[in-house]
């Protein structure tokens, strides 16, 4: 069955990084090769406050005028707590957090109750910005998937297998990659 509608994929960099930051781009340029995708790569550079991240989040959201089960979220750091938060808010169509901040001192809320029909945490175990037990605690909490991978907070040595996952996961959505021979 084909997707007859546009999915949305927002995605939501880290506190020290950008809409340019080679897994944001990775996870951009996989989205943008599926059928009846518009990828966002939201920039929260201008504010490190959590709050205000959030709603850069929910201002792209609302300018796209995407519908909600039409929306994706795909955040890492504290973009996978922007992602976190809104799809607590807003109950999405996925959730994809990549070493989320949550748990974590001076951010608010930091365990949303997540509402979004397909979910995916992954996390590394020698994460030393975010620990690892919280994280799997809150997947546990909301029986959320966790795959736990032998790298650091930036995930820099998992992007293939990062990339791997997210692609499955927008396959699971229901979003269609489109081969190089359709192109």
């Amino acid at each position: 069955m084909t997707r007859q509608t546009t999915t949305h994929v927002f995605l939501s960099h880290g506190l020290e990084s950008g809409p340019g930051s080679t897994k944001i781009q990775a996870l951009k340029t996989l989205a943008e090769t599926c059928d009846k995708v518009q990828a966002y790569a939201v920039d929260h550079r201008s504010s490190k406050d959590p709050a205000v991240r959030l709603t850069q989040m929910q201002d792209a959201i609302a300018a796209s005028g995407a519908a909600p089960e039409n929306i994706i979220l795909a955040g890492s750091s504290m973009g996978g707590w922007v992602c976190a938060q809104t799809s607590a808010q807003i109950p999405v169509l996925g959730c994809f957090l990549l070493a989320p901040a949550l748990a974590l001192p001076n951010y608010p809320q930091s365990s949303p109750l997540i509402q979004a029909r397909h979910v995916q945490i992954i996390h590394g175990w020698d994460d030393d910005v975010v620990p690892v037990i919280p994280v799997i605690e809150f997947a546990r909490e909301q029986a959320l998937p966790a795959l736990m991978l032998p790298d650091g907070h930036r995930l820099e040595n998992s992007l293939d297998r990062i990339t791997d996952e997210f692609r499955a996961f927008l396959s699971r959505a229901g979003t269609n990659i489109i081969s190089t021979d359709q192109k």
